[in-house]
This record gives structure tokens, sequence and C-alpha cells, in this order.
């Protein structure tokens, strides 16, 4: 019997990357296949960055910033880490494209 895995991607600022790990392990419990960031830019990860002009970073967010996209489009719903209710120009953003390409929203904390 195949099961059919709703698929939910992880959005909101990677400066909480534990709230990131703690609801990736709680959704996978739930039965989701869970897609998350490749990178903690705001809490870890400053190797990757460290080394980059300005020219490549810029790029290189750009490029993350698409590839997110990318995995909203391949999945069921989101689910928006908005620690303290705050939510950042990026997942705003992205939220904006789930909803216009009709994807599910669900939210971490409580908004008006």
């Amino acid at each position: 019997m195949v099961k059919n895995y709703k698929v939910v991607t992880l959005c909101g600022s990677t400066r909480f990357k534990d709230e990131f790990m703690k609801v990736q392990k709680e959704l996978t419990l739930k039965g989701y296949i869970v897609i998350s960031v490749g990178l903690f830019g705001h809490s870890g990860d400053s190797e990757v960055w460290e080394n980059m002009d300005e020219g490549v970073l810029t790029k290189t967010k750009e490029m993350l910033d698409d590839m997110h996209k990318r995995k909203i489009d391949i999945s069921d719903e989101i689910f928006v880490i908005n620690v303290g209710g705050y939510i950042g120009d990026s997942t705003k953003s992205e939220i904006e494209y789930a909803i216009k390409i009709g994807k599910k929203v669900n939210y971490l904390e409580k908004i008006d």
C-alpha cells in the first residue's frame, strides 16, 4: 500500500533554527514530508558567507530565495515559523507566493 504523504515547506527567519528543527520533527512524526531551508544564515552557517564578495553574496541570496520558491512549488502547503509574530520580508514574499499559487498556509503562532 502506497501512502500519500503531504509535503510541507517550512518558511521563516533562519534566526529561529531551534524552532525549525522542532517543527520539522513534529511534522515528520505527524506524517508529513518536510522540506526546510538549506542554510541557517542568521544562526549558524556563517562560514558559508565569510569569504564571499558583495556580488557573489547577492547572487547566492537570490538563488536561495528562488530555490525556496521552487520548494513551495512542489509542496502541498507551507508552515510559517513566526516566533513572537515575527515575519520578515523574505518570509512575507514566500507567503504571498504560496497564496498566489493556491497553497495552504499554516503558522506556528496565530496571526491577526
